[in-house]
């Protein structure tokens, strides 16, 4: 058995929420919209990373998920969202910290999704 990806599904109370921090933020590409349907959604990617993003108010109320990025610069990255984003920084872990398990770490936070960036 081999799997190649594992894809993601966010939900938003509004999807206008979750657009802000994976693409505003993020800067994460809009693949496939569709704001119009029952339950609005959006097929996000970046650098080879997917995920879909919902507008569903239900099921933003029993899903808060913690997702994690790895990455081989993560001080570049802490550089830009603190500029640029500083209001989402994670009051936990708002700097490039070195974890016991050997990661360096920091994270960011909206009303629904925690991101934890890090470096190995």
């Amino acid at each position: 058995m081999k799997f190649s990806k594992l894809v993601p599904s966010v939900f938003y109370a509004d999807i206008a929420d979750g657009l802000k921090l994976f693409v505003d933020c993020l800067q994460f590409t809009i693949e496939h919209q569709d704001l119009k349907a029952s339950q609005p959604y959006c097929v996000l990617s970046k650098d080879g990373i997917k995920m879909m993003l919902f507008q569903d108010e239900q099921l933003a109320k029993e899903h808060y998920p913690e997702l994690r990025i790895e990455t081989h610069n993560i001080e570049e990255i802490y550089t830009n969202l603190s500029a640029a984003h500083p209001q989402l920084l994670h009051p936990n872990l708002d700097k490039v910290t070195q974890r016991p398990w050997g990661a360096k770490e920091f994270a960011i936070l909206d009303n629904q999704v925690g991101i934890r960036f890090q470096q190995w």
